[in-house]
């Protein structure tokens, strides 16, 4: 390989890193360290129309999806072994997909930028297509509040 050739592989393998790196912030705008510490977290919506982040469950990141229309936190397998968690029961449940098996779970903490909660109620679900739906086991402990393509969740203290 010439001299040349190999300035030019590295021109486009840092173009293709820029353009990647460009990309994912555009469909991920939500990033763990942009949230920061306040105690109020500003989400930006996707392209998709969905607000999707990074968050800390017992202490390891994990992607999710914030939804305010779910009951409460659902997690994937994967994301259950991950985080090493042990079910209390099974129960029935009736989804948007249909009828399934979950399985609670307590979560120690559930934590989005300065946001945080404890012993959050979850659930195990093994079909859970994504890693972390987050629904209102911990959303319905905050205010939270859509506007112009945001999602404002502030801290409330009881």
């Amino acid at each position: 390989m010439t001299r040349n050739t190999i300035f030019v592989a590295i021109i486009w393998i840092a173009l293709a890193g820029l353009i990647f790196y460009l990309v994912d912030n555009i469909q991920n705008p939500n990033k763990i360290d942009r949230l920061g510490e306040n105690s109020t977290v500003v989400l930006k919506r996707g392209l998709d129309g969905h607000y999707r982040a990074e968050a800390l469950i017992n202490g390891e990141k994990v992607n999710v999806l914030v939804d305010t229309g779910a009951t409460g936190v659902a997690i994937s397998q994967n994301i259950a072994d991950k985080l090493k968690l042990s079910s209390i029961n099974a129960v029935r449940t009736n989804t948007a997909n249909g009828d399934s098996i979950g399985y609670m779970v307590r979560l120690n903490a559930v934590q989005l930028g300065g946001v945080k909660a404890h012993n959050v109620s979850a659930m195990i679900a093994p079909n859970l297509d994504g890693d972390v739906l987050l629904g209102m086991s911990f959303l319905g402990r905050m205010d939270v509040r859509l506007f112009d393509g945001e999602m404002t969740i502030k801290q409330v203290e009881y």
